[in-house]
This record gives structure tokens, sequence and C-alpha cells, in this order.
């Protein structure tokens, strides 16, 4: 199993707290897909497996014309092997959501959605400055579900707007839509940003890391009565409605990034491209360097492994561990989970080292805290 990411950097506005690389500026567009078209040529020998998902990311994708989507899927489908049932996901936001769109969409082949809600409240999307509002939030859902069956919502928890009582206000909105999937991220502040500027200068206060843990416990407890499986940190889906391109991220499966910005990884080594439109299109048309690449060393190998599979439901398999690093690691690294299984943080079950849901909240330090 492989994927294809496809990275579109274009937006209508920029949200305050969004770091991803992208531009408002949307001239270089026509450019920028021919680019990307052309680097699905240059790289067409990355992956050998057949490819059994496609994403295209951003920035906003919706943004493009349904033809232009139809054209970059047709330059994947000629120099790669596609599977007829690969899963093709669009991100999209709310207010470029039409039945036009939406037809159009299906024709060339997009199955899935995710939705960049973030919040059902007026005043939290317009403090994240996002381009819709509440009402065609729940308007975007509702003319999605005419049309498709598998599609995720974006929400985002913990920002200083954030009340826990709207927390689960949101929540309980997104349950009555009955979606199969939902992605929930915590609020980070990000240099760089609108946010990472105004908490830096003093002229909003820094995020509450206790109200985040409050409000991701009150998610984890509502989603498990709804009946969706926790599979990720982040994700939560219905049976058989887990992601499975960002799926094989988090189970180290090879992927290919297309378009600025976008990473690569074919097991042994990574590239990312450069995170400047202009001068990716200028690479890619001189066909000059375009992107960066590192291989990788084993330990670094490892602690990608214990940093993606922690995240997932499964945890780390200690088997694979023994496998590909040896003995004496894997009884390293039990020594290290040692610490956190007596906090009750970690658990070992079935050849896996598991986080409890209290140390879901602490995750990532858990991860670092186990690394080599």
């Amino acid at each position: 199993m492989a994927g294809i990411y496809i990275h579109i950097p274009f937006c209508k506005q920029a949200c305050h707290y969004c770091n991803f690389h992208f531009s408002t500026t949307h001239q270089q567009i026509p450019e920028l897909v021919k680019a990307i078209a052309k680097e699905t040529i240059l790289k067409k020998n990355y992956l050998t497996e057949t490819i059994d998902t496609i994403y295209f990311g951003g920035g906003t994708p919706s943004i493009l014309n349904p033809t232009d989507i139809a054209f970059l899927l047709n330059e994947c489908k000629t120099n790669f092997t596609i599977n007829p049932q690969a899963e093709i996901t669009l991100e999209a936001n709310p207010d470029d959501i039409t039945e036009e769109n939406l037809i159009a969409w299906k024709a060339i082949g997009i199955n899935r959605f995710s939705l960049g809600i973030q919040s059902f409240m007026d005043d939290e999307l317009q403090w994240m400055n996002r381009s819709h509002n509440a009402a065609q939030a729940m308007e975007s859902i509702a003319l999605i579900k005419k049309y498709f069956t598998n599609y995720s919502i974006d929400l985002i928890f913990g920002s200083q707007l954030l009340s826990n009582e709207k927390w689960l206000e949101n929540i309980e909105t997104a349950l009555s839509f009955e979606p199969p999937h939902l992605s929930c991220y915590a609020l980070t502040v990000e240099e760089k940003t609108a946010l990472g500027n105004s908490v830096s200068k003093k002229k909003l206060a820094n995020i509450d890391n206790n109200k985040q843990a409050e409000q991701f416990e009150t998610l984890m407890q509502q989603l498990e009565l709804a009946g969706y499986n926790h599979y990720e940190i982040s994700n939560y889906a219905k049976q058989g409605f887990e992601s499975k391109h960002n799926s094989s991220y988090w189970e180290g499966k090879h992927y290919l990034g297309l378009g600025p910005s976008a990473h690569s990884f074919n097991g042994i080594s990574r590239s990312w491209n450069i995170a400047n439109n202009a001068l990716y299109i200028a690479g890619i048309e001189k066909n000059e360097m375009f992107y960066e690449a590192e291989t990788l060393t084993s330990t670094q190998q490892l602690n990608e492994y214990i940093m993606i599979s922690l995240r997932l439901k499964e945890g780390v398999n200690l088997v694979n561990i023994e496998e590909k690093w040896g003995a004496a690691i894997l009884k390293k690294l039990l020594i290290k989970a040692n610490i956190f299984s007596k906090s009750q943080h970690i658990i070992e079950t079935n050849n896996h080292i598991q986080l409890t849901k209290q140390g879901k909240l602490f995750a990532d330090g858990i991860a670092s805290d186990l690394f080599f």
C-alpha cells in the first residue's frame, strides 16, 4: 500500500493559527497546476507499489476548478498504477461546497472529503479568521451527505475563546450529523502566525493546557459513547471509515508528496519540496533541484516508528521492534516504558505498548522520552 499527497498551496484568507505553506494570491494557480503535473512525471519511479490513496491537501484544494483536479488525477493515473478502488480525498472548506461542485467532484473520482469546519460558533470562526460562518458549516455537511457517504469533519479545541460548555456544544452539533469520521485537534500557537504574534506580544493569553486537557477528555468520552473508534490520537471513525491515507502515514507506509512543501517517504529516506511557490515552479520548469532529502539512520527510523505507532490505538508493536532493531533495543525500550506503566500512562498487552486515556494527554512527551 502506498499513497500520493498533492499540496495545493492557496487559500482565500489566512487563518490566524495556521503555519502550513499557502498563499492568498491566486495568480500562480495555472502555473502551479502545470508544475505539479510535471513533477508527477519526474517522480514516476519514486513509488513502485500500487497507489491505494490519493489526498489533495493544502491550503484549500477546493479552491481549484474541478477540471484542474481532474487533470492532476489523470496525471497520477498515467504515471502510476492506481488501485481502481483507491480512496481519493479532497480537503474542502464549507464555503466551497455547492451542489454543482459536489456533482463535478464526484464525476472526476473524488470519493472522500475532509471538511474544515473547525467550529460551529460564529464568534470563534471570526476569531480564527475562517472564510465561512456557522450556517455555512452546517449547510455544507448536509449537502455532502446528499452525494457522499465517506467524509470527515475537522474541529479545533482548546482555543482561548472556547469554553468547556461551548466545546461540548460543538461536539453535540457535529454528532447530530452522524459523520463517519472526525479529526479533532488541539489548538497550538505557532511562530510566524497571527496567533503566535498576538501571544508573543502579550496581546492574547497563551493556551491553557489544563483546559485543553479537559476538552480532550470530554471529546474522548463523548465520541466513545457515540460509538466511534478512537484509532489515532486526533482521529475517530465509525467502523470501516478510518482514513486509509492518513493511516498509511502512521503505519509507516510509503508515500509521495507533490507540490511545494510536500514531503515524501520511501522507507529509508525522506524528502521535502521547497516551500515557495515561485521557486518550486521555476525548479520544475528548469529541471533543477526543487527539494531536499535525507537518508534516515537506523536510530532515526526507530524513533520515527515509536512516535507514529504510539499515536495509534494498537500502539508500538514489540515484535516489530525486536525483528527490525534487535532484542537489546527491545529490552531498553521496555525499561523506558516501565516508568510510564507505573504512572498508568502506558499499558503492555498482546506484544504492544499502548497509551492509556490518561497517557494520550501527554502523547508527544511520552514518545520523546522513549526515543533513542
